[in-house]
């Protein structure tokens, strides 16, 4: 802990000799309006500062709100204090555009808000922008924007990952205090991961979909990020819960996650998964796994592997590599099916048409979805998807949490998703197995190197329901290791 308050002592100096008030975490900017160390004028300046500086460079905003100020100064009193936030794309939005990043819905006007804007506006939150993302959610690049790609602002030469690829450069590059993505198969944790920012996907039906454009819709999950586990607690707070307008929502009460980041580790049973994946097992990011396994020992944790099953074998599963063809599968059938509304008529201008990516995954959704096919295909995938939901269940009767990378790799450089169908299912393959489990998951970073400037993530999931595990034990390494989005800032 010596480490920690050095570190957030020179923070401190630094931050009095720039007044750079966009650097600010979440909590510490809803305390220092409060308190009335700071104004909302001085923060939305440095904000609007910033953003002129980088934007066009990143490409990470699609519409901005010039009124933000005005707004944020009138909820001072709020939970949320006025504070500005980026919001992807697909969300419904009366004052902004919704684009979802295509064309097809270039100048789009909602005429209703999406339940979770409405929720966190409510708590006090200022939606300073949209941002970017790959179109349709199709991707894990932000490569497919109709718009333009989105560039990492740890290291613009590569990709910010995707498909909330906007929303985490946004975190990354300060020009909001914090975001909100969606996720369906990594969407929200893995471009955390690729920009060194925390990413919390809860579990599925914790935060309502109304008003979020449709994609996967069994597996769509509406999330926050932000610069620290604490920050993205916040939000889920006021996120989250029951929603009459979304029938997979359930009547649970929502957990004090800001609480419980309080809680530690002591006597939790922890699980490593994936280190010994014969792709993963020598990366770097594993040997930061088991780094992070002795960590929780140190702190009272009982920490062991969880072997990979690399065959079917009684019902097990565990290994990511089938979740692939399952995610690819049920998510091609379900955005044929959504999708199918777009057509120039009720939804739509009438004058564009989907990219490429939307085109493949609607021609092969459709296929597996036809008359003769749809058993071979769809309904087996959905079976295969049940072994999953067995086998996390059975692991959850031993662990009380599983960690693993939250990606194979670092940030990849622009274009590399250009020709590959697949590149979206392979960036994702650690997190698809607890994503079509609808089980919750938060990555936070775990190394940063020092040539590249790029991050490596870990991600940590616990049983549904539970995110209050998962954050308790993502806030101590947070605290415990120098990886941290807003020390990297010193």
């Amino acid at each position: 802990m010596h480490r920690v308050r050095i570190t957030d002592i020179l923070w401190s100096i630094r931050f009095l000799i720039n007044n750079m008030l966009n650097i600010l975490t979440l909590k510490e900017a809803i305390t220092k309006l409060k308190a009335k160390e700071i104004s909302h004028h001085e923060l939305y300046a440095d904000i609007a500062k910033q953003i002129v500086s980088v934007n066009e460079k990143l490409n990470i905003y699609l519409s901005l709100d010039k009124q933000v100020q005005q707004k944020a100064e009138k909820l001072l009193d709020t939970p949320l204090a006025g504070i500005p936030i980026a919001v992807k794309d697909n969300f419904l939005t009366k004052e902004f555009p919704t684009t979802a990043s295509s064309n097809v819905l270039k100048g789009f006007m909602p005429t209703y808000e999406s339940t979770v804007t409405t929720k966190l506006m409510g708590a006090g939150a200022v939606i300073v922008g949209k941002t970017n993302m790959d179109a349709w959610a199709h991707g894990s690049s932000t490569e497919t924007s109709d718009f333009g790609p989105t560039k990492n602002p740890r290291n613009p030469e590569h990709l910010p990952g995707g498909s909330s690829g906007g929303s985490a450069a946004a975190v990354a590059a300060d020009v909001c205090i914090a975001a909100i993505g969606s996720e369906t198969a990594g969407s929200v944790r893995q471009p955390s991961s690729w920009c060194g920012v925390v990413g919390l996907k809860p579990t599925y039906g914790r935060v309502s979909r109304y008003g979020v454009v449709a994609m996967a819709a069994s597996t769509d999950s509406p999330g926050p990020m932000g610069k620290t586990v604490e920050d993205t607690a916040i939000l889920f707070e006021s996120m989250a819960g029951r929603d009459v307008k979304d029938a997979t929502t359930p009547e649970k009460e929502v957990p004090q996650l800001f609480k419980a980041t309080q809680k530690g580790v002591k006597g939790m049973r922890i699980g490593i998964c994936y280190t010994d994946h014969t792709e993963i097992g020598k990366q770097q990011v594993s040997k930061q796994i088991l780094e992070a396994g002795k960590l929780f020992e140190k702190h009272g944790a009982n920490v062991s592997i969880v072997p990979i099953s690399e065959k079917v074998e009684k019902g097990k599963i565990f290994t990511p590599d089938f979740a692939i063809g399952v995610y690819t599968v049920v998510q091609r059938g379900e955005v044929a099916s959504n999708l199918a509304r777009y057509d120039g008529i009720r939804y739509g201008n009438g004058r564009s048409f989907f990219g490429a990516e939307a085109r493949r995954r609607i021609m092969l959704g459709t296929f597996t979805l036809s008359k003769g096919y749809s058993e071979q295909y769809y309904n087996n995938a959905q079976r295969v998807r049940n072994l999953y939901l067995e086998n996390f269940k059975q692991l959850f009767e031993e662990y009380d949490l599983l960690i693993s990378p939250t990606t194979p790799s670092y940030a990849e450089k622009l274009g590399s998703s250009f020709g590959s169908p697949m590149y979206g299912e392979l960036e994702d393959m650690l997190l698809e197995p607890t994503s079509i489990s609808g089980l919750p998951g938060i990555s936070v970073p775990c190394f940063r190197d020092e040539k590249t400037n790029l991050f490596l993530g870990m991600n940590l999931v616990s049983s549904w329901w539970q995110e209050d595990t998962m954050v308790a034990a993502a806030h101590l390494y947070e605290t415990e290791t120098p990886w941290n989005t807003w020390r990297n800032k010193i």
